[in-house]
């Protein structure tokens, strides 16, 4: 096996240090390691395997032609990314994705506890012992210590990610190191398939407990619409915690929308993240001054899901005409 890989390092020598004859190296060499195992089950001694492999394989002048990588100077290979430096940024992709999970479950969670307080005030075991008012200023009071709170864990998660912010201007893995990623992202597939099944019927499920809320008590509706937040919030902390982990490998090994970081693609994650950083603060200032200047605190809790369902209609849209 030394005596391929140092072949295939001599073969190369001379051709321009660039990522595509890096990834063409890594191909072949994968290639020849695959047919190396295949003849040594057939019984070939250690000399007669490696022997026929390079026969095989040696020649790559016809690749070089087809893909006219002679004509290259610069050395643009892309650096190598360590074995310590792919499960740390693994690890604190994790982290970060928890964190931003937990953040955004406690801006869901905040409206509904809201709602409850003021539904209990109003008509519950808190009628008479706290006014509505007290009961909206107080929820109010807890919905902003818990956006408060939330916006820290972004920020904290965002210093996580800093580190690694190199990576972005690309690097290549080694042949053993893709392979062990391929195998976790293999292994790890299940668990998001299952996570993003359970988020889908969370969401399609919760509308059904207003429903039936409302057709038991319409005075207390809002303790229906309060647990279609939570659930809403518990598949929304589903769809964004294991999708962070698919990420970081999706990333790692340059797949889906990672094959080529396309300044396109930059720009996209770029005003959507911009237009998302106006529009949420905006349905908040409004879901509270419906609250308090007009009192409906038993409707305006849809501010929230129209407002994420306006975003990826936007996202949509713009993919749409970007691609005219």
């Amino acid at each position: 096996m030394d005596t391929i890989a140092a072949y295939l390092n001599n073969m190369f020598a001379a051709l321009p240090r660039t990522e595509q004859t890096f990834n063409l190296k890594q191909d072949l060499l994968a290639n020849m390691e695959e047919k190396y195992h295949e003849l040594k089950k057939e019984g070939k001694s250690e000399n007669e395997a490696v022997g026929i492999v390079i026969s095989e394989f040696g020649n790559i002048d016809e690749l070089i032609d087809e893909l006219d990588l002679a004509k290259g100077g610069e050395d643009t290979l892309l650096p190598l990314l360590a074995p310590e430096d792919t499960w740390s940024y693994t690890v604190a992709k994790k982290r970060a994705g928890f964190m931003v999970a937990v953040g955004v479950m406690l801006c869901m969670i905040g409206p509904a506890l809201l709602m409850v307080l003021v539904t209990l005030a109003e008509f519950g075991f808190l009628r008479g012992v706290l006014s509505e008012d007290a009961a909206g200023m107080i929820g109010v009071s807890i919905l902003l210590v818990l956006i408060a709170f939330a916006v820290g864990l972004f920020i904290y998660s965002s210093s996580i990610m800093d580190k690694y912010k190199y990576l972005q201007k690309g690097f290549n893995l080694p042949y053993f190191l893709r392979t062990e990623l391929e195998q976790r992202s293999r292994a790890f597939t299940p668990t998001y398939t299952l996570s993003l099944t359970l988020g889908i019927c969370l969401c399609v499920v919760s509308p059904v407990l207003v429903i039936v809320w409302a057709a038991v008590s319409d005075d207390t509706t809002a303790y229906g619409a309060a647990i279609m937040l939570l659930l809403i919030a518990l598949a929304v902390f589903l769809f964004i915690y294991y999708g962070t982990i698919k990420e970081s490998f999706t990333f790692l090994l340059k797949e889906g929308q990672y094959t080529e970081l396309s300044p396109e693609k930059k720009e996209e994650k770029r005003i959507m993240g911009s237009i998302a950083s106006i529009v949420w603060p905006l349905a908040t200032c409004i879901f509270l001054i419906s609250g308090f200047v007009f009192q409906r605190w038993d409707i305006n809790w849809v501010v929230f899901p129209v407002t994420g369902i306006l975003l990826g209609i936007f996202g949509s849209v713009y993919n749409l005409v970007k691609a005219r």
